[in-house]
């Protein structure tokens, strides 16, 4: 995840960072769950170990490669976008965005509201910015991390920063209407039956 142990001298890493303290690992596991751990000799008998607090069950010749195999397929499988989580999965999933978009995004790129650049302070009841700002902050995550290369920001503002912003923000973006202390609920378009 981009906010593990992340800090630096300036005020957005420093943002950052605080919100790193209080924000979930979307996808960890739960802490303190155990499993069997065997990991077979050459003779096939098998030998427990215990790592991390976790016990895994291993056999020799599959080692730490299989278990992550079988993890990236289960990421593949299960998509990490917010509109395909339901119940409490989408709820810690918005939890976690609504740390990052009022603790960092907002503050640090929200600019002034106006009629030409509206905003809705409730925009989490708005299932079009709670995509388009969750999309935001998974490049976030991939482009801002440790990991990433040094071009990584410049292209995370460049090309998902601004147009993002853009499209909410437009006068007839999904916050138009909406004002401080009043939030204007759209209606999507109809769809004629086939």
């Amino acid at each position: 995840m981009a906010y593990e142990e992340q800090s630096g001298n300036h005020g957005v890493r420093e943002v950052d960072g605080a919100l790193a303290k209080r924000m979930p690992e979307v996808g960890a596991g739960e802490e303190g769950s155990e499993e069997e751990v065997v990991q077979e000799d050459a003779k096939g008998e098998g030998e427990e170990k215990k790592k991390g607090g976790k016990k895994k069950k291993e056999k020799k010749g599959e080692g730490k490669g299989k278990g992550k195999e079988k993890e990236k397929e289960k990421e593949k499988k299960e998509s990490p976008f917010i509109l395909y989580k339901d119940g409490e999965d989408y709820f810690k999933a918005l939890a976690a965005l609504r740390i990052w978009v009022n603790g960092l995004l907002v503050p640090v790129y929200g600019r002034e509201t106006s009629t030409q650049r509206a905003w809705c302070p409730r925009w989490w009841e708005h299932i079009e910015a709670v995509a388009q700002f969750y999309g935001l902050w998974m490049a976030w995550q991939e482009l801002t991390g440790g990991e990433a290369a040094l071009s990584g920001p410049g292209n995370w503002h460049r090309d998902y920063l601004t147009p993002v912003m853009d499209s909410l923000r437009d006068p007839n973006g999904p916050f138009s209407g909406c004002k401080p202390g009043h939030h204007r609920v759209k209606e999507p378009p109809t769809i004629d039956e086939l």
